[in-house]
């Protein structure tokens, strides 16, 4: 039995709980603005009053912006004593979710960070979109695939912290893998309330400037003789261009003396790079040879029709490539080359065939995309 549509039972009770989460949640990062905004406001005007003290030789405008940043310094020192609320932070809940899609960023370890899109189903509420980013491993990144089921432990009442479990119980997996889950339409997407860290900065940056600007302001005739002076601003011109193909294709080849694309983890990175130039993890076919790794595609195919990059077992085909070459019948293969193509027919994974060249003649053999050989061809079988 699947789980698609779980959580409808509870979706009138979590229709009326998940608004006060978000509204507590924007109210907390409003105060905590509003808070940064006057600290910053004030510590500015404090040290332009200094400034503008020491030029115009005002002894009481020195004292007060002399005394405000001792207040400040001393309110800083009382809160950052203060014990904290002890608050226990909100338990974690298991449910399933729905991979819609993911995309690794970079390949410079053996954990790599990658960008999911997911549909999760909690059993006590509706299922809904969020966007994560988390570290798996080069290994483990074959069982994550578009359109499958992972394990996920969510947060009820901060909805938008998802971590994928890599590692979950057995009860949690045979349900993965016996669940069938919608995806949720994109307007169920939740997204943290909290403003980014450079967003941060911008605000106090922004609010400092302006407590200073307003002392300088306040005694703008004492420190200018002349008339103010405007300076406009440039405005830099934008330009924007854009360019679609309906298709593309590119390759790389590597070199050096141990540069073989067969070496552990060099073919998911050279994948990597091929998405990149690309800029789309979906194509049509791929070829894989000792040196060089080439892709192909069509942006007016459906997603149906192609290749997901990341998806594919690269830590397998290296076995793949060491059984055709000593079970075909060829006994001393000159060259390798493996062809990954989309599956015919609905819901079947991509084809992989390693084929192998040597004096005796060509072989090949063909893999699912679990990296289970489904048939071989030795040298001097038709077909």
């Amino acid at each position: 039995m699947g789980t698609t549509g779980q959580g409808q039972a509870g979706q009138d009770v979590d229709e009326v709980n998940v608004p006060p989460v978000r509204r507590r949640s924007a109210v907390r990062v409003l105060l905590a603005a509003l808070r940064l905004t006057v600290v910053s406001a004030v510590t500015g005007g404090a040290l332009a009053a200094l400034v503008v003290a020491v030029i115009i030789k005002d002894v009481p405008v020195f004292l007060t912006g002399g005394g405000v940043l001792v207040v400040l310094i001393l309110i800083g020192v009382v809160a950052g004593r203060r014990s904290p609320a002890g608050e226990e932070p909100p338990a974690g809940r298991i449910a399933l979710a729905r991979i819609e899609d993911l995309r690794a960023t970079s390949g410079e370890s053996a954990d790599v960070p990658v960008k999911f899109r997911l549909t999760v189903a909690p059993d006590d509420r509706p299922a809904y979109r969020v966007k994560i980013e988390q570290h798996i491993n080069l290994v483990d990144i074959p069982a994550y695939r578009p359109r499958g089921i992972a394990v996920v432990e969510y947060h009820p009442d901060e909805p938008w912290k998802v971590l994928i479990v890599t590692r979950p119980t057995a009860e949690w997996s045979r349900r993965a893998e016996e669940a069938e889950i919608d995806s949720a339409p994109e307007s169920t997407l939740v997204v943290s309330p909290d403003m980014s860290e450079g967003s941060w900065c911008m605000l106090t940056l922004f609010a400092f400037l302006a407590g200073a600007a307003l002392v300088v302001l306040l005694f703008r005739a004492e420190l200018f003789t002349s008339g103010d002076g405007d300076a406009a601003a440039a405005k830099p011109p934008s330009s924007s261009s854009s360019s679609t193909s309906r298709t593309f294709s590119t390759s790389t080849t590597v070199s050096g003396p141990s540069a073989s694309l067969l070496t552990f983890g060099r073919m998911r990175v050279t994948a990597m790079e091929l998405e990149a130039r690309v800029d789309t993890a979906y194509v049509t076919a791929i070829t894989i040879e000792d040196h060089r790794m080439a892709v192909r595609g069509d942006s007016t195919r459906p997603v149906s029709e192609t290749v997901h990059l990341q998806s594919l077992p690269y830590e397998l085909f290296p076995g793949l490539v060491r059984e055709a070459r000593t079970t075909l019948g060829v006994s001393d293969p000159r060259s390798w080359r493996i062809d990954v193509t989309p599956g015919s027919g609905a819901g079947a994974g991509p084809r992989i065939r390693v084929t192998v060249t040597g004096k005796e003649g060509t072989a090949h053999l063909d893999a699912d995309a679990t990296g289970r050989v489904t048939d071989r061809r030795a040298v001097g079988e038709s077909g």
